[in-house]
């Protein structure tokens, strides 16, 4: 895990999301704190870390080392799940299948919070084996509590932990002990789910969750690749028939199957009353998928071993069984199968294109064609996000919708000039650079703020579009009012002329 995680590991770009955890990281602890106060206060306690690695050097490996580090632990503790509950190989088996896992390896690689919140919800998860072998369930609650503050939705795991109770059919006194730590968990959330309320405007960009986006995960979970998902996919419901153990005692797929499932259906059956899901948000589920499998796997080498009739005479005299090692061997071996098979997958992931955006590139882009002096507009205002990010590319630049910075205002992407204000200041301006989304220039979407649509009407109003330069779903446009146009009056349609955006009238 930590060898695909450190390939490729610098990109030569951000994008957005990466771009906000790299910028909010470098502010002052002050200015973080303010900041949480108005947004992003689920993720507070990872920009605080994120301040304390960026103070080493402030570089995008440095920001995504952490994410490594952690999915390698990850794959370490999944490899320690399947040890403790079933035996070595087939922890072996399932650490592997993590860590060739595209998922995995992605979130590895991103400059968030994700990788250590799946980290967090695996160690939390052995802890809950342990103690419900005899062990406290204090060192349970604490792990998960702070999990659950790096990212709120790790407080679905209880949940999945539950039902693994419910396969056991553990006793009274275990119950009553998990449900003191759980309630614990979620009385320590609450301030976070307060204020986190308040702030649900971040992700009103989510969309219900369908019967597909739950079989698309599914197929993430056991592997992108048709055949190692059907393959895995057989696995598992081979490994789903061990399912209940003794009375009391935990099994592999006792605990993998609820931590793959549960998380990610509750989230999504909360999302058809208000959209909440992305399958970002449940990374750390992907960790029960390779415990099933490896469970199914090795029932699957169970069977087979019991028609060699060597097994039982080399078990008598305490010598490790050959065929035994063998069929670790050849599970290792397909594990390699499934790398190769998804190798293509993850070359791919390594390019900065296959983001949803580069900010590097957009930056690049600004620092060829855009002369010091020249206003250049950001459309929506997260695109400023390059400028932050990539600030010497800009330097030089004027930035006419902006009032105050995005650290001294304690937002995300600085404060904008309301409407009149704005009008008034393109009224001076006879060529604007924009950097925008690409959909948004092309009318397939509307934004809400006012001042976002006052920037698009005075460009369509009163600017023809000259040239510009595409990189991924961001555009720098070049504006320029026509001769003869007078501020306020709206330019003809012009032959050749590329379309603005929508007329207000359709907002």
């Amino acid at each position: 895990m930590a060898v695909l995680g450190l390939w490729g590991l610098d990109r030569g770009g951000m994008w957005r999301d990466e771009a906000v955890s790299f910028q909010v990281g470098r502010r002052t602890v002050p200015q973080i704190w303010r900041l949480l106060h108005e947004v992003d206060a689920v993720h507070g306690l990872y920009y605080l870390f994120v301040h304390a690695v960026l103070a080493v050097h402030p570089g995008e490996v440095v920001l995504r080392l952490p994410s490594v580090l952690a999915a390698a632990g990850t794959a370490g503790l999944v490899a320690a799940l399947g040890c403790r509950l079933a035996r070595p190989r087939v922890g072996l088996w399932a650490g592997l299948l993590y860590a060739v896992a595209p998922m995995a390896g992605h979130y590895a690689q991103e400059g968030r919070s994700y990788a250590l919140v799946a980290a967090g919800a695996t160690g939390a998860t052995l802890l809950f084996v342990r103690a419900v072998r005899g062990g406290s369930f204090w060192p349970y609650g604490m792990v998960l509590a702070v999990t659950c503050w790096l990212h709120e939705f790790a407080v679905l795991l209880p949940f999945a932990h539950a039902v693994s109770l419910a396969f056991a059919r553990a006793g009274a006194r275990t119950w009553r002990r998990f449900g003191g730590a759980a309630g614990a968990v979620v009385l320590a959330l609450l301030p976070m789910v307060l204020v986190s309320r308040g702030q649900a405007a971040q992700v009103a960009w989510l969309r219900t969750p369908t019967a597909e986006t739950a079989g698309g995960l599914l197929r993430t979970f056991l592997g992108p690749a048709d055949e190692v998902y059907w393959v895995c996919l057989a696995l598992a419901l081979l490994g789903l028939a061990g399912i209940a153990g003794r009375r009391g005692e935990l099994t592999c797929a006792g605990v993998g199957l609820p931590v793959a499932v549960v998380p990610p259906a509750l989230l999504m059956l909360a999302s058809q009353v208000s959209p909440l899901y992305v399958d970002r948000y449940v990374l750390y589920a992907l960790s029960g998928a390779p415990l099933v499998v490896a469970a199914g796997a090795e029932r699957l080498a169970d069977v087979l071993e019991r028609r060699r009739p060597d097994r039982r005479g080399a078990a008598r005299s305490g010598a490790p069984a050959p065929r035994s090692l063998g069929a670790a061997l050849a599970g290792v071996l397909a594990v390699a199968l499934c790398l190769l098979h998804q190798f293509p997958l993850l070359q791919r992931d390594r390019d900065p294109a296959h983001r949803p955006d580069d900010l590097a590139a957009v930056s690049r882009a600004v620092a060829r064609e855009v002369r010091p002096g020249e206003a250049v507009l950001f459309l929506p205002a997260q695109t400023r996000n390059a400028a932050l990010t990539y600030p010497r590319a800009f330097r030089g630049t004027r930035d006419p919708a902006l009032v105050a910075g995005a650290a001294r205002s304690g937002t995300l992407y600085g404060r904008e000039a309301g409407p009149d204000e704005l009008r008034r200041r393109l009224a001076r301006l006879d060529r604007v650079w924009v950097v925008a989304d690409r959909g948004l220039l092309a009318g397939r979407w509307v934004p809400r703020d006012p001042t976002e649509r006052t920037e698009l009407t005075v460009l369509w109003q009163q600017f023809t579009a000259a040239r510009e330069s595409v990189r991924g779903g961001v555009t720098v446009r070049l504006y320029v009012r026509p001769d003869g146009a007078l501020p306020g009056v709206p330019v003809s349609a012009r032959p050749g002329t590329p379309p603005g955006p929508p007329r207000p009238a359709r907002w």
